[in-house]
């Protein structure tokens, strides 16, 4: 199975402690990844967030729920998590929170792995997320 890895990064006029806590509230990635588009049974644990999200796939008229489990790792100035979806698609991801002049610069970094045939669908499905969980965060913190 091949794997890529690719970053965005973001700066939030926001202090790094809002920040981290938005991401690590599941409730808050309703919108904050355009696919997700509900979160449910959420499970707290002291160092991890476990709960359910559905990503809804259009395509034209069409469209596919992927109902996934996902962690959150909570740690010291970082997120970390990981899904399997259907298909052996995995993505292992992490936001790197910090302190900059101004407000918060997150790195959101993703390790992709997919079969063959499915790594350049999944691959750009994945970027598109970065990209408008970025444009996303900035609108969020800038309301």
């Amino acid at each position: 199975m091949k794997s890529v890895e690719f970053s965005t990064t973001t700066t939030l006029p926001a202090a790094p402690g809002d920040v981290y806590e938005h991401l690590a509230d599941p409730d808050n990635h309703v919108g904050l990844s355009p696919l997700v588009v509900e979160v449910r049974d959420i499970r707290r644990e002291a160092a991890a967030v476990r709960f359910t999200a559905v990503e809804r796939f259009a395509f034209g008229p069409l469209r596919r729920d992927n109902v996934i489990e996902v962690t959150l790792r909570l740690g010291e100035g970082a997120i970390t998590g990981d899904v399997v979806s259907p298909g052996g698609v995995r993505v292992d991801w992490g936001y790197h929170i910090d302190a900059v002049p101004g407000g918060t610069r997150v790195v959101d970094h993703y390790r992709l792995s997919a079969p063959f045939g499915l790594l350049r669908f999944a691959m750009g499905q994945a970027k598109k997320v970065q990209v408008a969980r970025g444009r996303e965060l900035t609108r969020r913190f800038e309301a």
